[in-house]
């Protein structure tokens, strides 16, 4: 586990700002910024007090790497906030913060080349962008709908089916795409990948058991959001719009057990790339586990902010 990651854990769990997290620290606001971005690392005595404050919080030691020490402060948190759903739909505030931020990132990670202000501008002031296609401008009030969805029939306690996927493909693509709503009938392939997506005629059953995995009940819901995740990704379902239909399946799995969304950046598309590729080539999730975990994080200081 890095030290950025170590820093969004003791903001998690101790509820602190990031000022006064820097007091804590004795370190400026910009230096404690730049350390939790990942821009930079602190000195070997400052990472020190670092892991110490952690191991604290959580009342153990925090071993390099651990990825169950990231699961189990995930778990305080969950256990300490409340119904997410709940929050969310009490907080508007808090719910135009995620459709934004989740709209935007999930956009720009596929190509979008809106700003989030312009992002926002079309969300929330129903604007016209004139430098933009309308294309991009369909695509996020049509993520926002297809998200708005996705949180009702969570809260309603909705099982996530074959018909929810295919209706959240029906709203994502409404007006775009011919094929929206149903899965593909051609080959397709990931833009600057080498995974092979799978033979279109297998498809409808590979998404059978998909959807069976997905909702198994875990111990580990984690594990198995990001072996879904990779796994959705690999099958490629749709003629387009894969990678968002699979981001919103992950938000899914996760509410339904009352953890937060996770907010992929758009700045750490590559870095969420390389994750999703070494358990797509490799088996090896763990580095796609504790990203998810980080961006649950993220989410997690958004709601206490």
């Amino acid at each position: 586990m890095g030290i950025s990651s170590k820093l969004k854990l003791i903001q998690t769990l101790s509820g602190l700002t990031q000022e006064q997290l820097a007091r804590k620290l004795q370190v400026t606001f910009a230096t404690l910024n730049s350390w939790m971005n990942a821009r930079s690392v602190p000195r070997k005595k400052t990472q020190d007090r670092i892991e110490a404050f952690l191991g604290g919080l959580l009342g153990e030691d925090v071993p390099e790497g651990d990825i169950l020490t990231v699961k189990k402060a995930l778990i305080r948190q969950k256990a300490s906030a409340g119904n997410v759903m709940d929050v969310i739909a009490s907080r508007k505030d808090l719910l135009d913060q995620l459709i934004l931020s989740l709209t935007y990132n999930t956009n720009g990670i596929e190509g979008s080349t809106l700003t989030e202000a312009e992002t926002a501008a079309v969300l929330f002031e129903d604007a016209a962008l004139s430098n933009r296609t309308l294309t991009e401008q369909m695509e996020v009030k049509n993520h926002r709908a297809a998200l708005l969805w996705l949180f009702d029939h969570v809260r309603a306690g909705h099982k996530t089916g074959q018909d929810a996927v295919l209706k959240m493909h029906a709203v994502l693509m409404n007006g775009i795409r011919d094929d929206a709503g149903v899965y593909r009938n051609h080959a397709v392939r990931i833009v600057g990948s080498n995974i092979p997506t799978a033979n279109y005629v297998k498809v409808p059953d590979l998404m059978k058991d998909l959807i069976r995995d997905m909702n198994r009940k875990s111990d580990d819901v984690i594990a198995q959001t990001a072996e879904i995740h990779a796994r959705f990704e690999q099958i490629h379902p749709f003629g387009d719009g894969n990678g968002r239909i699979g981001r919103l399946l992950m938000q899914a799995m996760l509410l339904k057990t009352n953890i937060v969304p996770a907010v992929i950046r758009k700045k750490k598309k590559q870095v969420y790339l390389r994750c999703l590729n070494a358990a797509q080539t490799r088996g090896t999730f763990t580095d796609l586990q504790e990203f998810l975990c980080d961006a649950v994080l993220e989410t997690y200081a958004l709601i206490q902010s």
